[in-house]
């Protein structure tokens, strides 16, 4: 009988451990874009890429920290599936050199925008988590000619403890 417990309980562990997988991790490169689409929905975001391939999102934006980006090749074929949100990816903006729709491509579309017309810049802002603990901001700085001229993080005020009320 105790072993009979053991193993359902090992059992149960899997299982649970199993769903909390990321599910875009499920889908290998080579894999037909219907398998992705059949496993997250249909995207929210698709772009077209240089190479006649897409670029399809599932953002979980404006509250959420997330958005899974699938790069499909023209004959509909997985090429990869990562989560885009996080510090390697941002780090690959190109100041000076990424406009807009670079960034729009590379992260969609972003929770919040905002001009200031003090230093004449438009921010595009991303919600994300840093190595699973720190809730951050990653904003995106353009000119009036759409080109990326600063990054900034920046804590996220919605999970600062002195921003709270209690009524």
């Amino acid at each position: 009988m105790l072993n009979r417990l053991a193993f359902l309980t090992v059992c149960t562990a899997v299982l649970v451990l199993t769903g909390c997988t990321e599910p875009y991790r499920q889908v290998e490169a080579g894999a037909d874009q219907s398998v992705l689409v059949a496993r997250l929905g249909p995207p929210k975001e698709t772009y077209d890429l240089p190479n006649g391939g897409k670029r399809l999102m599932w953002p979980t934006q404006p509250m959420g920290m997330t958005t899974t980006a699938a790069d499909i090749d023209a004959s509909g074929k997985v090429l990869s599936v990562r989560q885009v949100l996080r510090d390697n990816e941002f780090n690959r903006a190109e100041v000076g050199k990424w406009t807009r729709n670079d960034v729009l491509v590379n992260f969609g579309r972003p929770f919040e925008t905002a001009y200031f017309k003090r230093v004449n810049r438009e921010v595009w802002s991303y919600r994300y988590v840093e190595n699973n603990i720190e809730h951050l901001i990653y904003n995106f700085y353009f000119d009036d000619q759409g080109v990326l001229r600063q990054t900034q993080r920046s804590p996220d005020p919605q999970f600062d403890p002195s921003q709270r009320t209690l009524f």
